[in-house]
């Protein structure tokens, strides 16, 4: 029986809730996918107990890489008698684990992915629903895979996103233990992807729509809240290996990075982002083909595309977003550390990032430029919907802002 693909997905804070659900569940096979840079940790010992104290027979996948659509679709043809995709990593390897599960037994979803097309996202039809049941436990924080109902894929042409609700999963756990080893500068850089991911389908908005305004504005207020509590503890963490001589530094503590891990997915809720535009969210468009085309992590290229992105909205460009609505979150964000934090947004923004100390310069060459400029116009515009009529010279003109030219060589 396919399972209902409306439901929301349950959330476990820690593991010790994953054995009795198992247990009530009628699917008995199941197949845990793992990254191998977790393979021996703590939290896939714990996952394993848990499966075994259910009573449930185990196939292990460990999976390398970034997902394509030929690996996805040769894995998905190789596995038999699986009942449940249950995966423990970070956001490619559950992206992979929730194109596994919908692929395995449904037809119809292979076909829509494989479809020859030059748009950068494919939109599952309403009603298209998986055989597999599916539990996620990410390793990192900020993606939100485990609550999100998309999957990014790699294709020939280039990174596609997949939207869908049947790319929901059924449980998520959120344990603590497994980002024991995630680096401080990461859990930072977690804490602006949760914050760029709420904020952007707010500014760009051009609608007041009061409860879903003040939810934005209380969990925008609350990230950045907590993103410094993270800067703190790099700092004193910094300091003490300083003293120590060496530069190791002191982890996140459990607690905060459970609160990122909760925030993180309440950014993914239906109830945050209920009546916005569509296609709010341009700048993680031009992040994306950014990322890709430079060969930097997603984090990199969103750091950079952000302040110049505020700029060009807080200038008047509606097509990006509302100048208006913009000035409001801002205000907003900024009382939290008025004394830092300059008022206007595109400044403001961009003395957070550093603050955080997440790194947000890049550089591209002109013939770069061009090229970016045409990958994103070619998947997101140029007739499609998700830019808004952004030209490519328009298009370049900000990445021109966003990938600062090299300085040249001196003799």
């Amino acid at each position: 029986m396919t399972q209902s693909t409306q439901c929301l997905t349950r959330t476990l804070f820690e593991c010790d809730g994953l054995a009795p659900w198992l247990a009530r569940s009628s699917r008995r096979r199941v197949t845990l996918l793992i990254d191998p840079g977790v393979l021996e940790s703590e939290i896939v010992a714990r996952v394993r107990r848990q499966v075994a104290k259910a009573g449930r027979g185990e196939q292990l996948v460990v999976l390398s890489g970034p997902g394509t659509l030929s690996g996805v679709l040769d894995l998905a043809g190789r596995l038999s008698g699986v009942e449940l995709v249950l995966g423990v990593g970070g956001g490619s390897l559950l992206d992979q684990a929730k194109l596994l599960a919908l692929l395995h037994g449904t037809p119809s979803a292979r076909a829509r992915l494989t479809v020859p097309q030059r748009s950068g996202m494919v939109v599952l039809p309403p009603g298209t629903e998986r055989a597999l049941g599916l539990v996620a436990v990410p390793t990192t924080l900020g993606t939100g895979a485990e609550i999100s109902t998309a999957a990014c894929l790699e294709y020939p042409q280039g990174k596609r996103l997949i939207s869908g609700e049947c790319l929901r999963p059924d449980i998520a756990v959120l344990d603590p233990v497994a980002t024991d080893t995630l680096p401080p500068e990461l859990v930072s850089e977690a804490v602006l992807e949760a914050l760029f991911r709420l904020v952007s389908m707010y500014a760009g908005d051009h609608a007041d729509l009061p409860t879903e305004d003040a939810l934005t504005e209380a969990l925008a207020v609350r990230l950045v809240t907590v993103g410094h509590a993270v800067r703190r503890a790099r700092q004193t963490g910094t300091q003490a290996g300083t003293q120590a001589g060496t530069q190791a530094g002191t982890p996140v503590d459990r607690p905060l990075r459970a609160e990122i891990a909760k925030l993180s997915g309440l950014t993914h809720q239906e109830w945050v982002h209920l009546g916005r535009a569509a296609w709010g969210n341009k700048g993680w468009l031009i992040a994306n083909e950014v990322s890709v085309a430079l060969g930097v992590r997603k984090m990199r290229a969103i750091a950079a595309v952000l302040p110049p992105l505020w700029r060009a909205i807080a200038g008047g460009d509606e097509r990006l977003g509302s100048a208006r609505r913009l000035a409001r979150l801002w205000s907003s964000i900024r009382a939290v550390d008025p004394a830092g934090l300059p008022g206007d947004p595109a400044d403001g923004m961009a003395a957070l990032i550093d603050s955080w100390r997440v790194e947000r310069r890049l550089t591209a060459d002109d013939d770069a430029l061009d090229a970016i400029a045409g990958r994103i116009v070619r998947a997101w515009g140029a007739g499609l919907p998700m830019l808004g009529g952004l030209t490519k010279n328009e298009v370049r003109e900000l990445l021109t802002a966003v990938l600062r030219a090299p300085e040249a060589t001196r003799c």
